[in-house]
């Protein structure tokens, strides 16, 4: 087709040839300018030259958006491209793709601490226990729920909300060392211990982001190192808070005369098992073997769980609760369906005797300290406990058989019950009216 000078007349004069579908008009100015008519009327300048032996067309714009002097001046241009051997396509593509990597980036500052925060406790919280999951959720509570008869002294008619609840309106990228150290300020105002434990949660989700693709550099690497906001947390001591031997006649007594016998015997059996507060809390029946007195034990290091002696007076407190549903230490007005609040009565057991102020924990770590009385091996104490191996030979070579866990666990509670002036029952009585039951029900099956 000739090729002519294109003017203003003559690019509205154009149109489409019958019979086709486009038809395309040459510039005589800019070489590989040229003028595409489709047979709908619409009119739009491309680029069309040789490179590599081959034809490339490349679409400048519409007429409504392009002046000719711009399209010519950009057919110019792309033609200075193709003679350096340089696809104009590949430019447009990799311009294209910059521009959206940056529109992607600020997308990705944009992304705020709640949106993290909720992809980070869905990739981790199934290697949770149940406590440190409810500490993420506690953490981030709106607060504003009534507190109802459980109201302690002090506090208001509503609850708080938690201490990283402030932040998750902020973007990921505006949680600075500045910004942490002044939430750290104000969380201290409201308990120092728990903004260490909140400061601590904050610490491992960013840890998570600084390694994961989609957030890497967007958090400021010092947030959380910086020496001014380390300086504002509360160092982390170890408890020392114990049962003393001369206690345990008094604790006994009072914990015995609690109104909730499920309660006093939950307490009794943390207190003689040393197990973990969660652990015993959801000890199921079906976790109970009381033929070969053991017990299946939760454990929030080993995935498997855990295998401890049932012994004698722990037997008989196991045997005494009533079966309500899958728990051994079941509650009827509990959500989770087990005792969900041992430290109230705990608490009121010591106030009424004058004895310490114990947590639950406590009773765990009493456990621990008043076996060294009965000179146990300290691998047996770890075992029962759920403590991990703390030596090579421990870890790689030590297995006791349960047998000789019971042995000596067995000596623990006969020597915590003399210091309480409690008799131990003896094994062959232990369970064994649980047994008839069992024996008489299979009887009945039959």
């Amino acid at each position: 087709m000739e090729k002519a000078n294109f003017t203003a007349d003559r690019v509205a004069k154009l149109q489409c040839q019958a019979g086709k579908q486009q038809s395309i008009y040459w510039d005589g100015k800019a070489p590989g300018l040229g003028l595409r008519v489709t047979a709908s009327g619409a009119k739009s300048f491309i680029f069309e030259a040789w490179m590599n032996n081959k034809s490339l067309r490349v679409t400048i714009g519409d007429v409504l958006t392009w002046t000719i002097g711009k399209a010519q001046a950009e057919a110019t241009r792309l033609k200075a491209l193709t003679d350096q051997g340089i696809d104009p396509r590949q430019v447009r593509a990799d311009r294209a793709a910059a521009a959206e990597a940056i529109k992607a980036e600020e997308k990705r500052k944009d992304l705020t601490v709640a949106e993290a925060w909720k992809a980070y406790v869905d990739a981790r919280s199934h290697k949770w226990g149940d406590s440190h999951k409810r500490d993420h959720d506690v953490a981030v509570k709106a607060g504003g729920e009534p507190r109802g008869r459980g109201r302690r002294a002090g506090q208001g008619e509503v609850t708080y909300p938690g201490l990283v609840y402030p932040l998750l309106t902020l973007r990921l990228a505006d949680l600075t060392a500045e910004r942490v150290q002044t939430w750290l300020e104000e969380s201290n105002r409201r308990g120092k211990t728990e903004s260490a434990k909140c400061f601590r949660l904050l610490r491992a989700f960013l840890n998570w982001c600084a390694e994961r693709g989609e957030y890497r550099g967007i958090v400021s690497p010092n947030a959380h190192s910086k020496r001014e906001v380390r300086d504002l947390v509360q160092k982390v001591r170890a408890k020392k808070q114990v049962l003393q031997r001369e206690q345990l006649r008094l604790w006994f007594e009072s914990v015995r005369k609690i109104s909730n016998p499920t309660a006093a015997a939950y307490l009794q059996t943390l207190l003689l098992t040393g197990a973990r507060r969660e652990e015993l809390a959801q000890l199921r029946w079906t976790d109970c073997d009381f033929q070969w007195h053991s017990l299946h034990i939760k454990d929030k290091v080993s995935a498997d769980g855990r295998d401890i002696p049932m012994t004698p007076y722990v037997s008989s407190l196991l045997t005494a609760q009533p079966r309500r549903n899958e728990y051994v230490f079941s509650s009827p007005l509990s959500k989770a369906g087990y005792l969900a609040d041992p430290l109230s009565p705990l608490q009121r057991a010591m106030r009424s005797t004058g004895l310490p102020n114990l947590s639950p924990h406590d009773l765990r770590r009493s456990f621990g300290t008043l076996s060294e009385w009965c000179e146990v091996p300290a691998g047996v104490v770890a075992q029962i406990m759920g403590h991990q191996p703390s030596a090579i030979a421990e870890k790689h070579y030590i297995v006791r058989p349960l047998d000789l866990l019971r042995s000596w666990h067995v000596k623990i509670e006969a020597w915590i019950l003399e210091q309480a002036g409690i008799e131990q029952p003896a094994e062959s009585t232990v369970g064994q009216g649980l047994r008839m039951m069992a024996i008489h029900s299979k009887k009945a099956i039959i």
